[in-house]
């Protein structure tokens, strides 16, 4: 096996032991600690360091360390995290969130970094197409990592499966899942499902060993590639360069226009992981259920994820998203109507799974659309991407603790409905930029040639 592939499956195998881990605590969060909504501010808190710190850590970190020690150091954040779930509360899940999301940017940069010189090494020394190559490798990797989040919700279904007691749930609790679910309500209908300390420590064990297990893997046998990457980083512009061209690039109208789709992004990732594990799944079902149903979307969305990035040369992008907003529509109405009750079970993996296929369009489509738009500042469109989407995740998971999910589904409904109607116009702009007579396009060619390439 050649040395590049040999240290991609290095990197795709220790990412899948650590999200294994990370995906599944994540899920259980804001259910394992719904007192006061210290999961939910916990979750707001972490995704606030990835904000802050995907702003200025990871060309800091990637240039003292190099990309191995890098992943190495911001793992570890990762693993404090875990750390702190056995002593939970407002002193240990607050700072050990603000740990792993300070690690969080820094791990993917340099995640990025690392395959694409891999990629380019490798083509170079066989004489292929570095993009080709580079591609394969991220392929490779993100098949891993999409692993993780089935394994990571099974492990907590099977060990929350165990629970010694499974009392039916009286009717008047049930009346308080779903929309209806408001903060006042959340002690009474979680209550008496919550799992044993010894399974909860016997969880946080598992994930624990599975983020120790991945910071060895890396740091054993993961090579560096300090000689390559030195040099690629005597090339590039300061950080602080780097940091200011991210805002500088929010003077384009189109991109002002997108900031809604990473945002919308964020809102409905933290949705399912915040509201729909708690106030749907958890307060009718159990806990021990929140690991099964989070596999049906993880599945669902990674199947989808493939599926959409082979059709999308052939339908354009534009169906997709109808298709996308058209799913996370309906699927926002019927959370609004639907009265969750055991004997439903079939539509409590329904959900999830359709709310995979939407978010699939997002996950793939996005990408796509700020590279292509923004291809010539894709490094300052994609730290704007990440923030944007930072940003929805603070705000989802910040007022979570202080809104009945009714509010929240109305919040996700408007900020959807905005999102299409700013993608249409941008859609529109590109159209009629690109259909633009020959005389007009030769009276101001600069701009019109951007335009093009863009396209």
């Amino acid at each position: 096996m050649e040395r590049s592939l040999r240290n991609v499956l290095v990197v795709s195998l220790g990412f899948l032991l650590l999200f294994t881990a990370y995906g599944g605590l994540q899920s259980l969060q804001s259910s394992l600690y719904s007192e006061e909504g210290l999961g939910v501010t916990t979750l707001s808190t972490l995704y606030g360091g990835v904000l802050l710190s995907s702003m200025f850590l990871p060309p800091l970190l990637i240039q003292k360390l190099g990309c191995k020690w890098t992943i190495v150091v911001s793992m570890c954040c990762y693993v404090a995290f875990s750390l702190g779930n056995f002593y939970a509360s407002w002193y240990t899940l607050i700072p050990t969130s603000i740990l792993l999301g300070l690690g969080a940017a820094p791990l993917w940069s340099a995640q990025c970094t690392y395959i694409t010189i891999m990629g380019n090494t490798h083509a170079e020394e066989a004489g292929k197409i570095g993009r080709d190559v580079v591609n394969q490798y991220f392929g490779i990797f993100f098949l891993m990592l999409q692993l993780s989040g089935v394994w990571g919700n099974l492990i907590s279904s099977l060990v929350f499966g165990q629970l010694p007691t499974k009392e039916a749930i009286p009717e008047e609790q049930l009346l308080f899942c779903g929309a209806s679910d408001c903060l006042l309500d959340i002690k009474s209908t979680n209550s008496t499902r919550n799992p044993s300390q010894e399974l909860i420590y016997t969880l946080l064990g598992i994930y624990t060993g599975s983020g120790v297990l991945a910071v060895l893997l890396i740091a054993v046998f993961l090579q560096p590639v300090k000689d390559v990457q030195q040099k690629n980083e005597e090339k590039r512009p300061s950080f602080w360069f780097t940091v200011l061209s991210t805002f500088r690039l929010l003077k384009d109208r189109r991109l002002c226009l997108l900031v809604l789709l990473p945002m919308y992004s964020g809102f409905e990732q933290a949705f399912l992981a915040g509201d729909y594990t708690r106030s749907y799944t958890t307060c009718a079902l159990g806990i021990q259920f929140v690991g099964y149903v989070m596999i049906c979307f993880s599945a669902i969305n990674s199947l989808c994820s493939v599926f959409y990035g082979k059709i999308s040369q052939y339908t354009g992008r534009i169906p997709l998203y109808t298709l996308g907003a058209v799913t996370h529509l309906c699927c926002i109405i019927t959370l609004l109507l639907w009265k969750p009750h055991p004997s439903q079970l079939a539509v409590f993996f329904i959900l999830p799974g359709l709310w995979g296929t939407a978010d699939a369009v997002w996950q793939t489509q996005n990408s796509a659309l700020y590279g292509v738009l923004f291809e010539k500042n894709k490094e300052a469109a994609f730290a704007n991407y990440r923030l944007w989407e930072a940003l929805g995740f603070v705000i989802a998971f910040g007022y979570g603790t202080v809104l009945c999910v009714n509010v929240k589904l109305y919040i996700l409904l408007l900020i959807l409905v905005l999102t299409m109607v700013a993608y249409g116009i941008v859609e529109y702009m590109e159209f009629k930029n690109s259909n633009r007579p020959q005389a007009t396009e030769q009276t101001k060619p600069a701009e019109e040639g951007e335009t093009r390439t863009e396209m």
